[in-house]
């Protein structure tokens, strides 16, 4: 694939702007400064670099990102600054879009892609993927409360009971919550139906894929092969 289609997938502009990059030398190859704009490159393992930051080729950008509180999932956002606006412009210019939402202040695992299809397979009710959430609550939490949210609790608008996958006590005020649905405050709805309140929430997990303990509040990393395996997926 030539240079200048590359950074042009990739969400560095136009094809015009791209030649200027690369005639600008802010492009390299291997660490060797690249000026011609219609070279042609082999994509397998490539790994390019733009002003010195390094990106590797991807297909499809597919990443994850520990949302701190006080970002909206959204492109448009209504009240608070968008958590795409977390990403380097590249990406964002590439039309990458969360799958699911995490509410402006829940924080934790947001995955971030442009792969239409991923997004359908993680989003879609029939697929239940787990989703882990570690509550703070209210009050206290006690094996009943445990054992309404295991058996099934009636929410709002819903004409059937929603059961939690897991449920755990792990700590006097903290729940871990796991759930296969994805609807509307679904978990501080569970947890107010069974006579309590979440004071935070933050997403541990999603499929078998969990946020890594050393990925701070507000960075981000692309996913790997063995992450997507993690969430159950495979081209």
């Amino acid at each position: 694939m030539q240079l200048e289609r590359i950074l042009q997938k990739h969400g560095f502009g136009s094809r015009r702007e791209c030649r200027g990059l690369i005639r600008r030398d802010r492009v390299a190859i291997n660490g060797q400064v690249c000026d011609d704009p219609f070279v042609e490159l082999d994509i397998e393992g490539l790994i390019f670099t733009v002003d010195g930051v390094d990106w590797p080729y991807a297909e499809f950008a597919t990443l994850m990102l520990n949302k701190p509180a006080g970002y909206e999932c959204s492109r448009k956002p209504k009240h608070h600054a968008s958590v795409l606006e977390l990403l380097p412009v590249p990406l964002r210019e590439r039309d990458v879009q969360p799958i699911g939402r995490l509410d402006e202040d829940t924080t934790g695992l947001l995955l971030i892609t442009d792969d239409g299809q991923l997004n359908h397979v993680l989003s879609s009710a029939k697929r239940k993927v787990p989703k882990v959430y570690l509550a703070t609550t209210k009050h206290p939490l006690d094996q009943a409360q445990i054992d309404q949210l295991l058996a099934g609790v009636l929410l709002a608008d819903e004409y059937e009971p929603i059961s939690a996958a897991a449920a755990e006590i792990v700590g006097e005020n903290l729940l871990r919550l796991t759930l296969t649905e994805g609807k509307y405050h679904q978990v501080k709805r569970m947890v107010a139906a069974v006579s309590n309140r979440v004071e935070a929430l933050h997403r541990e997990a999603v499929g078998e894929l969990t946020l890594p303990p050393d990925l701070k509040p507000g960075e981000w990393r692309w996913l790997s092969a063995a992450d997507l395996q993690k969430l159950g997926y495979s081209k």
